[in-house]
């Protein structure tokens, strides 16, 4: 959910797309169920493929949900997704969260997964996110904290992947960091009362593990993030295959474990 003027770091690749659609609110927006009810209109920016989105909808029905994303081809496989579950009260639209297309207070709540930190103007975002809101409204943001990621075994390879990122994200005009900073842009953009809460997200177990090793390996060869990488004189193509192979060797030790915080805030629109 970028502006023209962004580029999104991880970018669209099948690699990408494939663990965003492993999401679910059940987990990935727990910290925003609470706050919500029937008939609600909700708002989801940054939707990516859907599976996020349609669990809201559950959870507001009769209520109305709209997903909006700035890739039109994302945009076609959170409908995809959408037509097997056979929800009615969701519709996904490609948009920019800096210019929504929607009159003021047209929501009850807006959501954002993982989207400040690609973004190069988070607080306008929010401002324009604040506009859609009906007064009394709820946001709702969560963002990973990168500088909070750790692997075991530690390995060279992991260690300067997660270098390379900070370095490809702050060249995209992004913040890498972005889960702390968080309450700080939404009180920025006149939301009031903002509440913050953390949820660490842990990988331990064979399947996890083998799941994130091998999706980093493939994504530090072949999604933006590579490509960005290798453009911007970063990396070589030489040095993301040993990325690569590093992950992959993580992946499959009996020790693997990651761990990262993801920062989440609600925040209110004056009644």
């Amino acid at each position: 959910m970028t502006s023209p003027a962004d580029r999104y770091t991880h970018g669209h690749h099948a690699s990408v797309v494939g663990q965003h659609a492993r999401r679910t609110a059940e987990r990935d927006a727990a910290y925003l169920l609470p706050y919500l009810q029937p008939g609600m209109r909700l708002l989801d920016v940054g939707c990516g493929p859907g599976t996020i989105t349609t669990g809201l909808a559950r959870a507001v029905a009769p209520g109305t949900v709209t997903g909006i994303d700035v890739s039109p081809a994302v945009v076609g496989t959170a409908r995809a997704h959408l037509a097997e579950t056979g929800l009615t009260n969701v519709r996904f639209e490609e948009g920019s969260v800096y210019a929504l297309a929607y009159a003021n207070a047209s929501f009850d709540v807006v959501h954002a997964h993982q989207v400040l930190q690609h973004l190069t103007r988070q607080v306008d975002a929010a401002r324009e996110m604040y506009r859609v809101l009906a007064p009394g409204g709820v946001i709702a943001v969560r963002d990973a904290d990168y500088a909070t990621m750790m692997a075991w075994p530690r390995l060279p390879e992991i260690d300067r992947w997660l270098t390379l990122y900070h370095a490809v994200a702050t060249r995209n005009g992004a913040e890498a960091d972005a889960g702390r900073r968080l309450g700080a842009w939404l009180r920025e953009a006149g939301f009031e009362d903002v509440r913050t809460t953390g949820a660490a997200v842990v990988f331990a177990d064979p399947e996890s593990t083998l799941n994130w090793g091998d999706s980093w390996a493939e994504r530090i060869t072949q999604s933006s993030m590579a490509e960005q990488a290798v453009e911007y004189g970063l990396a070589t193509r030489e040095e993301l295959e040993v990325l690569a192979a590093g992950w992959r060797a993580w992946a499959r030790d009996p020790d693997a474990f990651f761990v990262y915080v993801n920062v989440e805030c609600v925040g209110f629109k004056p009644a």
